[in-house]
């Protein structure tokens, strides 16, 4: 099998190479957070006007047609600087939605908005009590005519904050971790009864705490089938730890290129650190684990293509390398840089805090590791 890059989508990568070398330094970064900025709003226009947010989105809708190799390729490229911008939350985990579950009308009606960069979008799933199960949905929708009411409380909300539009998962029937009775609202942020609370993620990003008290949502806003939301929520997580994958490679890779780099300077002895034998195993060491990442995130990529039956554990699997190749390169990078891997002026640390919201996102390493075992049980039967 060839798993070499189309010509199209080479090109596609360096174009987001030379714009993330140019604009996406970590002295934006910093001045981001230091402005209390979710993003910059002009470089998301870019983003758009260069068609990155139209990747994932077909034809018919402006988009370019793309699939999961053509997301990680541009994730990929986008990770190696340092991106605020919500391009996980809004064209990779909200576009799927829109596009697996949507109907034509909100399809048509939402898709458009991705793509030109006017609105935004994110996922508020997670409950204070719910843990990494996405079956824990306490948040209510009653019906009230040919409307629905909803009474509850999401937490964490990753980009939440700045989002024109949430995908809310809701509780239609059935008791508190039931996997049937759970319904997905596209619900508007700035409606009457919804209350946002932001705070700044460990990775200098923004989120939010958001309440929802008797917020009213027309029954045209419902997405997907009713009661039916649970097997949604998976397929479209499978998907974006695909792209988690993607830039958490990117980030794996900067740091190995940093770490190598700083030992052709840094010198001891007399001589450079990085003609030590035992650094130099280390080194290796941090290369091996990024090529194991690298081929697990081509094989998830690949299967999601397919609609293969293995996907979903194909994506456990690479979830489970996310966190343990992502804590261990980012650990020997620090170490080899000594106290200044983790000072605010070097990329390092801000790479290391990024690595730490990947792996915690939908499921850590031992969620996971388990979800893989039961696929794998699931599959063998």
């Amino acid at each position: 099998m060839d798993f070499s890059l189309s010509e199209e989508q080479v090109l596609l990568q360096d174009s987001v190479a030379r714009f993330v070398r140019d604009h996406c330094d970590v002295e934006r970064h910093r001045n981001l957070v230091r402005d209390g900025q979710p993003f910059d709003h002009k470089v998301w226009q870019q983003f758009a006007e260069l068609g990155w947010l139209s990747v994932p989105f077909e034809d018919e809708f402006g988009g370019f047609g793309g699939g999961s190799v053509d997301v990680m390729v541009v994730v990929e490229a986008l990770a190696k600087g340092i991106v605020r911008e919500p391009y996980l939350s809004t064209v990779v985990t909200c576009g799927a939605f829109l596009r697996r579950g949507g109907t034509p009308e909100q399809q048509s009606s939402y898709i458009e908005n991705i793509i030109d960069g006017s609105k935004r979008w994110a996922f508020a799933f997670a409950e204070a009590d719910s843990g990494y199960d996405i079956a824990a949905v306490a948040t209510s929708a009653e019906a009230d005519d040919d409307n629905y009411v909803l009474n509850g409380a999401k937490f964490a909300v990753v980009d939440g904050d700045s989002a024109d539009f949430l995908i809310v998962s809701v509780r239609t029937s059935g008791a508190d971790r039931n996997r049937g009775g759970i319904s997905l609202f596209i619900v508007d942020a700035s409606s009457a009864g919804v209350t946002r609370k932001s705070f700044t993620r460990v990775d200098g990003g923004r989120a939010a705490n958001i309440e929802f008290k008797d917020c009213a949502v027309n029954a045209e806003q419902l997405l997907g089938t009713p009661g039916q939301a649970y097997f949604l929520m998976q397929d479209v997580i499978d998907e974006s730890i695909v792209a988690m994958g993607a830039e958490a490679l990117g980030i794996m890779q900067a740091l190995l290129d940093a770490t190598v780099e700083y030992t052709k300077t840094r010198k001891q002895f007399g001589q450079p650190i990085g003609k030590f034998q035992a650094l130099q195993h280390r080194m290796a060491d941090m290369y091996l684990k990024l090529e194991e990442t690298r081929s697990l995130v081509l094989n998830a990529a690949i299967q999601i293509d397919a609609g293969s039956d293995e996907a979903a554990s194909a994506c456990a699997a690479l979830k489970v390398k996310i966190c343990e190749a992502g804590k261990f390169i980012s650990q020997e990078s620090i170490q080899l840089h000594g106290g200044i891997g983790m000072t605010d002026e070097l990329v390092i640390g801000h790479h290391f805090k990024r690595l730490m919201v990947l792996s915690m996102l939908y499921g850590d390493e031992d969620y996971y590791l388990q979800r893989y075992i039961e696929l794998s049980r699931a599959e063998a039967s």
